[in-house]
């Protein structure tokens, strides 16, 4: 099962509907305590605004959020909200759509298409700007390898690397040069075999914990959402 993704920095986007203004921030948020302080820098920046309304994902596996409507008829802001970041795939992040009122009514259903639909242009915002990581459940994997040989397989394993969705970690020296990489479980075999091919079957990876890591996701067009 794939992991939800995350963002790698603050993201903004501002639409405006009828004369008022939603500016939607994102920012990374490890914990409750970190979009708290996220929530309340925009509240104190844009004290003069009407609503500061809030959806948050926490967790490597999505399995806490909350929303805050801050006003507004309940249901038509943080709960659409949510459910964009849900439809999405994203956790570890908090999302802030700060509302200007522009005099005019959008209504229960302009209400929750603005909110939701801030939400999710500032997430194809975060698209196009290479703002997203994708996470994985990679393993560790260290080869030892005898100095004098060290560059050549070093070199050996940043290709091999980049051709099966790894990433190379520093390396440690001691006797020997201790080379790292991060793999997925489907690769390690033909991490296994390329080695021992490379050194005539001198060597073989080490395989060891597994870790979530987070992988930038190249840039991509802005989507509809």
């Amino acid at each position: 099962m794939d992991l939800p993704s995350t963002i790698a920095r603050p993201v903004d986007h501002e639409q405006v509907i009828k004369k008022s203004r939603f500016l939607a921030h994102l920012a990374p948020a490890r914990s409750v305590a970190e979009a708290d302080a996220v929530i309340a820098r925009l509240r104190k920046e844009l004290w003069d605004a009407r609503h500061h309304c809030v959806a948050m994902v926490l967790g490597t596996h999505a399995d806490s959020a909350r929303s805050s409507d801050d006003g507004e008829p309940s249901g038509t802001a943080g709960v659409p909200m949510l459910e964009v970041l849900r439809h999405r795939g994203v956790t570890d992040l908090v999302a802030v759509v700060t509302r200007y009122f522009g005099g005019v009514k959008l209504g229960a259903g302009g209400l929750v298409r603005a909110y939701s639909g801030a939400v999710a242009a500032a997430l194809d915002e975060a698209a196009a700007t290479g703002a997203l990581l994708r996470r994985e459940l990679l393993l560790e994997a260290e080869v030892a390898v005898p100095h004098a040989d060290a560059g050549r397989i070093d070199n050996m394993l940043r290709d091999w690397a980049s051709a099966h969705g790894s990433l190379v970690e520093p390396p440690a020296y001691d006797a020997v040069a201790r080379l790292r990489l991060l793999v997925p479980k489907a690769e390690v075999a033909a991490l296994t075999a390329d080695v021992a091919a490379a050194s005539a079957g001198a060597l073989s990876p080490v395989v060891g914990d597994a870790r979530v890591v987070d992988v930038p996701v190249p840039a991509s067009p802005a989507r509809r959402p």
